[in-house]
């Protein structure tokens, strides 16, 4: 919310700059994103008035001004405004001038005739559009008509004023509001603070009671009151009052919808005006029917369903309850008899309709955060009186309660000995009191102990930790004195679980991998992707995006979306990985989803440049394999490592896909994504594991230990065989080490041959096996019989021709 400077001095007397002030605020109650002063950059811009206009002679739309700036001569402009005249005063930036984006103002001619300055609209001199009026969104401004010539134009347009723009945390609703700032910076100050809450004046000859009923669902709106102000002049609202509205980012309508944003940004609390003579039949307050709709103000349609709040008549919807009124009961030129609305809307339901429709206001975000019960009817007053003074309207002396809710205080109790002992401070009884009662909380003292009564307008305060957080905020945080903690001195470490998921970040790493990071919610097709198990999925009640609205099943979908985005930024080398957690549910009915420690990668493209020495090579299933391989042997686990070809994953290519097990347990799988899911994701042929890390960090490790390097030399051996070619590697290496003997310590494939001389489903293995003995010479005798009996057990197995 942006804070006016100088509306903020009309309360409370502040003589230090706004800068200051902004700090003071940030570092005593919310952060502060920006001061601005809206003049800062312009120069040169000055009150002129048109004194003489023609038409250009060669131009049927620009106009050739004579303009007063209070000098010797009028300047001489050329303004292709539609709504330039005679004798009106105008914002001038005379040559030289800087107006908005730094632009420079230069002399000039405009199809041959002199222009030395320009006539501004308030876009021009650096108002957003969206704020500005629409009477003079297409044209320039006027200025009163007793604005002195030559002065410059910043005080009568508020740019002279310095804004402090504060981002308000949720719990801090009352910051939302001048009077809500100003309660907090007399307690910080210790100063007086000065309210002018107006008394109304019921002037009309009518009830409200009269003119219109309510029927409001309490559990909608806690509280609900109406009061009609009959006969009213619809026009712009006074200069002062717009001043203060688009210096906030509110754009001025009318006299009527100006009174209730002011009465908002000045109390905090959202209003609304109907123009009664459109409403058909009574109000009501109720949840909307499914399939109704709305055109809001905004002029957008919205489809509402039974969960949404909506305000209505017997025709239906005329507002969604606590976000935005509806254009067919809006205020125009014609009204002459106004319904206004002040209110307390529950706020949960409030947010949720908000977020679900997108549609975020002023409003909404006051009653997202909460807004005092007790000063609804104040509030109501105050516009109704206002809409008296400056709509010339007849105030009825009746409010219509169609619901009230009574708030109660909160009452603390603590101990000024409790509050010394958290901040580390030393105050006294009186001190804390007086903290407490510049707040203008109420204070009971009984020596050491205190009773706090709360008042209704600071809804985030509610047990001892939030009145110790007020005394040190007004006390201040600088002024809390610096201690060290004591503590008993341990050595930090982390445990088993968290030390293998930092090791395994640094093995993938060392692969070649990089780390990548992935949204946890996804869409409800990508999350059912890649799934190791049977799991139900996990919805968003209220997602952001229809991009996450599901928790994740799997990390490769994610991971598949990150190498898209390289794709399409021409990046086709890629290699990631990713460790996170997973959701997986037994069934739907489960509310919380069990989290699971994941570990995955993706690689597509070449892990290594092509280079004058070496060609870049596709990445294949033997590489990402490799890569599992050395990760699961390198953390250390305790027991075989197998691989089973699958063919059940429908993501995963059917004969480039296997599950891996360790000493017989599933930890995950990994292949070749199916072209199919490669092309749904627009990415190129790509490699994949999946690794439940939950699992593998349960699973048994070896300890590490040193193991001597052997002082006797090894021996190695050769074998080639002519084997079946449906028999794999796997089981070939399996009788091989299992019959080796006990000096058997490594087998090594280094040959596959198919082709000429080989039939044509036989297959062409050559093997190397090294001998070693660790603990003694090994001898020829030893290695020629266990190579016999590697090559029996082969040739049994097998069938297989020794060449």
């Amino acid at each position: 919310m942006k804070i006016s400077y100088n509306w903020l001095k009309e309360y409370i007397d502040l003589d230090i700059p706004a800068d200051e002030l902004a700090e003071k605020i940030e570092r005593s109650s919310v952060e502060v994103d920006s001061v601005i002063k809206p003049s800062d950059g312009l120069k040169k811009i000055v009150v002129g008035k048109i004194v003489e206009m023609e038409n250009h002679p060669d131009s049927d739309h620009l106009h050739i001004c004579q303009v007063d700036v209070g000098e010797d001569e009028p300047v001489q402009i050329v303004c292709g405004a539609p709504n330039a005249q005679v004798g009106k005063n105008v914002i001038t930036a005379l040559s030289g001038a800087r107006v908005a984006d730094n632009m420079k103002i230069k002399k000039s001619k405009m199809r041959g005739v002199q222009s030395n300055g320009m006539l501004c609209a308030l876009d021009e001199i650096g108002y957003p559009k969206d704020v500005v009026p629409k009477e003079w969104a297409d044209g320039i401004y006027f200025l009163p008509e007793d604005a002195t010539l030559g002065d410059d134009v910043y005080k009568y347009l508020g740019m002279d004023d310095a804004l402090i723009d504060l981002d308000v945390t949720p719990n801090r609703g009352d910051m939302l509001s001048i009077y809500g700032t100003v309660h907090d910076l007399a307690a910080i100050y210790n100063k007086p603070a000065k309210f002018d809450l107006d008394k109304v004046s019921e002037t009309s000859d009518k009830l409200t009671s009269d003119q219109v009923q309510s029927d409001v669902n309490e559990e909608i709106a806690w509280t609900y009151l109406n009061r009609v102000v009959n006969d009213v002049e619809v026009k712009p609202s006074p200069l002062w009052m717009q001043v203060r509205l688009w210096n906030a980012g509110i754009k001025p309508v009318n006299n009527i919808v100006d009174i209730t944003n002011y009465s908002m940004l000045k109390f905090g609390q959202p209003m609304h005006a109907y123009d009664l003579d459109k409403l058909s039949g009574n109000v009501s307050v109720r949840y909307a029917n499914d399939g109704e709709k709305i055109t809001t103000l905004d002029e957008n349609e919205v489809e509402l369903d039974s969960n949404d709040l909506v305000v209505a008549d017997d025709n239906g919807p005329i507002a969604m309850a606590g976000v935005i009124g509806g254009m067919d009961s809006s205020i125009t030129a014609d009204t002459k008899n106004v319904l206004f609305e002040c209110a307390i809307f529950d706020p949960i339901k409030v947010r949720k309709m908000a977020r679900k429709h997108v549609i975020h206001t002023e409003a909404s975000q006051r009653f997202e955060r909460g807004v005092d019960p007790m000063a609804v009817e104040d509030v109501l007053s105050s516009a109704s009186e206002m809409a008296r003074e400056i709509a010339n309207g007849s105030v009825t002396s009746d409010v219509l309660v169609g619901s009230k809710y009574e708030a109660k205080k909160a009452v603390i109790e603590i101990s000024v000995t409790r509050i010394n002992h958290v901040l580390g401070m030393e105050l006294s009884a009186a001190e804390v009191t007086d903290i407490f009662e510049r707040l203008g909380f109420e204070v009971k003292a009984t020596g050491d102990d205190l009773v706090v009564t709360i008042p209704t307008r600071r809804g985030d305060i509610h047990i001892q930790a939030d009145l110790i957080e007020e005394v040190a905020r007004i006390y201040g945080y600088d002024n809390l004195p610096s201690t060290l903690p004591t503590t008993t001195m341990t050595t930090g470490g982390l445990n088993a679980e968290q030390q293998l998921i930092r090791d395994s970040r640094h093995i993938l790493e060392g692969l070649g991998l990089t780390h990548a990071i992935s949204y946890a919610l996804t869409t409800e097709e990508k999350a059912k992707m890649f799934m190791m198990g049977e799991s139900a999925q996990t919805d968003l009640s209220y997602p952001m995006s229809s991009d996450h609205t599901t928790l994740r099943m799997n990390l490769v979908s994610g991971l598949l979306d990150d190498i898209a985005y390289n794709k399409a930024r021409k990046v086709d080398n890629v290699a990631l990985y990713e460790q996170g957690r997973v959701f997986h549910k037994e069934n739907a009915d489960v509310v919380k989803p069990d989290e699971i420690e994941h570990l995955a990668g993706a690689m597509t493209g070449s892990l290594v440049d092509n280079s004058w020495n070496q060609p870049a090579k596709n990445v294949d299933f033997f590489q990402i394999k490799g890569i599992v391989n050395e990760y699961l042997e390198t953390i250390g686990l305790n027991g075989e490592i197998s691989y089973v070809a699958n063919e059940s994953y429908p993501e995963m290519h059917p004969g480039r896909t296997a599950d891996i097990f360790v000493h017989g347990h599933y930890v995950g799988f990994v292949g070749q994504v199916h072209p199919k899911i490669a092309k749904q994701f627009k990415i190129n042929e790509t490699y994949v594991f999946d690794l439940n890390l939950q699992t593998i960090i349960d699973l048994p490790k070896k300890e590490q230990s040193y193991e001597l390097v052997s002082k006797y030399p090894s021996i190695k051996r050769d074998i080639a065989m002519l084997i079946d070619k449906d028999v794999e590697n796997d089981s070939i290496v399996k009788v091989i080490e299992k019959r080796g003997g006990a000096y058997l310590v490594d087998v090594k494939l280094f040959d596959l041959y198919e082709g000429e001389h080989v039939p044509e489903d036989k297959k062409s293995l050559a093997y190397s096996l090294t001998f070693q003995n660790k603990h003694d010479t090994l001898v020829d005798d030893d290695v020629n019989n266990a190579m016999e009996k590697v090559q029996r057990n082969l040739e049994k197995e097998f069938n297989v021709e020794i060449r």
